[in-house]
């Protein structure tokens, strides 16, 4: 995994393959983890529609092409759709530094016009009342400090200010922090989880773990920081990964689905009383 503003050297005669040239352009420019995984996938499929053929020897007959098929065969949505040329377009515009006019014969996929799905008060309560643990805990973040899933799960035990009741969100949307309100109501499971946290912690210090990767290039300038208790991820998963681009053994935060499968099982409960 590729860290933010750090360069990489190659050997004299090694190019780094195209969608390595394409991650480290998107950290470059501060993109984000979710939209780094999206604009590589679409790439991927891009390359793929047209036979591995090189993006170099591509222009826009071949990307008119295979957005028309997303649209025509494959029936993705409009945001789907966009999501593709977007992506494609960086490939062009930023990594091959090459350009083409609009795709005046692009097909694009029809919006869909859906009414908004929300909960009354009394649904999103019946819905809570199915959750329970750090399920419930990010839920409640969501739901009442008005963050994103990928938000929540990301929070450092620093950004969490009980003593101002407020969260810190870091890097959020258009690479800014911005500060939002901690629920008063969630404060004390939520000590009670970051107590636990703390215990688990201290064992894994004992067993020569403990360190977690720290964003952007803060390992070199805070060097004892990543074993420290409140750089750790306050949602940590309960197993330990291996980082690529080095020998760190740590916990990453609880994967999104964890959350989205709860809320899932939750709703399917509430509806079915």
């Amino acid at each position: 995994m590729l860290e933010k503003n750090r360069i990489y050297p190659l050997k004299a005669d090694q190019k780094p393959k195209l969608l390595e040239r394409v991650k480290t352009q998107l950290r470059v420019n501060h993109y984000s983890r979710k939209t780094e995984e999206a604009y590589l996938g679409w790439i991927k499929r891009f390359v793929l529609f047209h036979n591995k053929k090189h993006p170099e020897e591509m222009g826009e007959k071949e990307v008119q092409r295979f957005l028309n098929n997303l649209a025509v065969e494959r029936h993705v949505s409009a945001s789907t759709q966009n999501q593709a040329l977007c992506a494609i377009l960086f490939l062009y515009k930023s990594v091959l530094m090459k350009n083409f006019g609009w795709m005046d014969d692009l097909v694009k996929a029809r919006k869909s016009i859906r009414l908004p799905v929300v909960f009354t008060k009394a649904e999103v309560r019946e819905v809570f009342s199915h959750l329970e643990g750090v399920p419930k805990l990010v839920c409640s973040l969501l739901y009442g400090a008005e963050l994103r899933l990928n938000e929540a799960l990301s929070l450092r035990i620093k950004d969490i200010d009980f003593e101002h009741r407020q969260v810190i969100v870091r890097e959020a949307k258009g690479d800014k922090d911005r500060i939002t309100a901690l629920p008063q109501s969630i404060v004390p499971e939520l000590k009670q989880h970051l107590n636990k946290v703390y215990l688990q912690h201290k064992e894994d210090l004992k067993r020569g773990k403990g360190k977690t990767k720290l964003p952007y290039a803060l390992a070199g300038k805070y060097p004892n920081a990543d074993s420290e208790f409140y750089w750790q991820f306050a949602f940590p998963a309960d197993k330990f990964i291996k980082d690529e681009n080095s020998d760190l053994i740590f916990r990453f935060h609880i994967h999104e689905s964890t959350i989205q499968k709860a809320i899932k099982t939750a709703v399917k409960k509430s509806e079915d009383i």
